[in-house]
């Protein structure tokens, strides 16, 4: 028999039988009757089960756990008077899988730190049900705006030879004996023996890549697990996470922050029409004014002033600041707050001190800053980060001279300059942050369903 699932049949106008299968969510015996409270996964709602003593196993389903597995068989009563519009008048009920007694997820509230430690568990509950199905609309989010205006989604590799953040930020991988490594005449770990006869790492960015399809299909966009060897504890870094990545060929700094405001208020939207009811239950539960902050973003139009100017506005600010601001520096998250609550909304910040930004990223004519921009919003701090690629081959080859990097293994991505380069641009985000921001839930290690961090590489 074909089953039904819930979420459709709470939107039933009328009756008519139904079959389910699901898990327990709470089952409250009587004598001759019983309620369970069950859920299939397909809806954050969950629905009522009536059963009597007409049930030929009915003591057996009066003592069925939450956790355990069901199917059941009866008929859709509408109940308007009552807080849920209808409920199931069940005629059959069957045990799918039993759950003992000792299962963690019991129907009260856990904390979230206890629920860490059963993440194989923890999207049975609600709030994480609710997370983990606003995180799969923000993915389609994602998707529908770029592939609604033509970008191309580009697989970018996630082992790769190309160092673009650094490789002391990136996982090394090899297939050497590590306890029998072959040495070159200097002492040196000889990685000409190594599976890909040089060293090779798990990325942390798929944007040189990127930027190579750029140039052929002048608008693209990665979307895909990244990988950083960090070795922090906060609430917001771990060391496996998903990044967006557009690049765009033809496009300046200020064409980008275009496109980084209309993308963030558009998933934004789209997530608010498609995952009412999770957003409603963050709302509720997890941040009250969540969905007032995310309509705010929506009827916002985004600042845009320079690093040098937010510095200038810090200066003057009535606040002791614990960490001072200079014109040379990065801004500290107390300096992002002041500078959101000051303008009263998103603020895009350009042109910062080239001494602290990538090697890849435009210089200005004032050879003291590049077309960099972060984008820093009330309640989060910075969304995305982006820039104007540096075009000009012997400008670029300069940069990299100046911070040392070197053009082994990158060769291929200094072509994009030889051979037809333009003006182009790209940013990324962190997509856990942006599902941080979305549900209010402060630790990333709740937004993702398995996470690495420090010291946790469960499961």
């Amino acid at each position: 028999m074909k089953r039904d699932h819930i979420k459709e049949l709470l939107t039933l106008k009328e009756e008519k039988e139904a079959f389910i299968c699901g898990w327990i969510r709470t089952n409250r015996a009587q004598a001759q009757f019983g309620f369970l409270n069950v859920n299939d996964g397909s809806t954050l709602q969950n629905i009522q089960v009536v059963y009597d003593n007409k049930l030929a196993n009915f003591l057996e389903v009066s003592k069925f756990r939450t956790g355990v597995s069901v199917s059941i068989l009866g008929k859709v009563v509408l109940t308007p008077n009552n807080k849920q519009p209808l409920e199931i008048h069940a005629s059959e009920i069957t045990m799918l899988g039993d759950c003992g007694e000792d299962y963690p997820i019991q129907p009260k509230r856990h904390t979230r730190e206890f629920l860490r430690e059963y993440a194989h568990l923890r999207p049975r509950t609600n709030l994480f049900n609710a997370v983990f199905r606003i995180r799969s609309v923000a993915a389609m989010a994602v998707h529908t705006y770029f592939q609604s205006r033509g970008y191309l989604y580009v697989h970018t590799p996630l082992i790769t030879c190309a160092d673009c953040e650094g490789s002391d930020q990136m996982f090394k991988i090899t297939t050497l004996d590590m306890n029998h490594l072959p040495l070159d005449e200097n002492k040196h770990v000889d990685f000409s023996k190594d599976l890909f006869g040089k060293q090779a790492w798990i990325t942390g960015s798929g944007q040189l890549q990127g930027e190579t399809f750029a140039m052929a299909f002048a608008d693209i966009y990665t979307f895909g697990p990244t990988f950083r060897t960090e070795n922090s504890n906060t609430q917001t870094h771990a060391n496996e996470f998903w990044m967006i990545e557009p690049e765009m060929a033809f496009c300046d700094l200020e064409g980008l922050m275009d496109i980084e405001e209309e993308m963030l208020k558009f998933v934004i939207k789209y997530v608010l029409d498609n995952a009412k009811a999770e957003i409603e239950f963050c709302d509720q539960f997890v941040e009250k004014g969540l969905i007032s902050k995310l309509e705010a973003i929506l009827n916002s139009k985004f600042v845009r002033i320079s690093h040098h100017d937010v510095v200038d506005i810090l200066k003057k600010a009535p606040v002791k600041w614990e960490f001072a601001p200079t014109y040379e520096d990065d801004i500290s998250k107390e300096h992002e707050r002041y500078i959101t609550e000051y303008f009263n909304g998103p603020v895009f910040i350009t042109n910062w001190p080239k001494e602290i930004k990538a090697w890849y990223m435009k210089v200005n004519d004032d050879n003291k800053t590049v077309a960099a921009v972060d984008l820093v919003v009330p309640h989060a701090g910075e969304l995305m980060g982006g820039s104007q690629r540096e075009e000009n081959l012997d400008k670029l080859l300069e940069r990299m001279k100046e911070l040392n990097v070197s053009k082994d293994g990158i060769d291929w991505y200094l072509d994009t300059r030889r051979y037809g380069g333009c003006v182009h641009s790209g940013f990324g985000m962190g997509f856990e942050r942006l599902i941080m921001y979305l549900t209010g839930v402060e630790n990333i290690r709740d937004v993702i369903p398995f996470p690495r961090t420090p010291k946790n590489c469960e499961y």
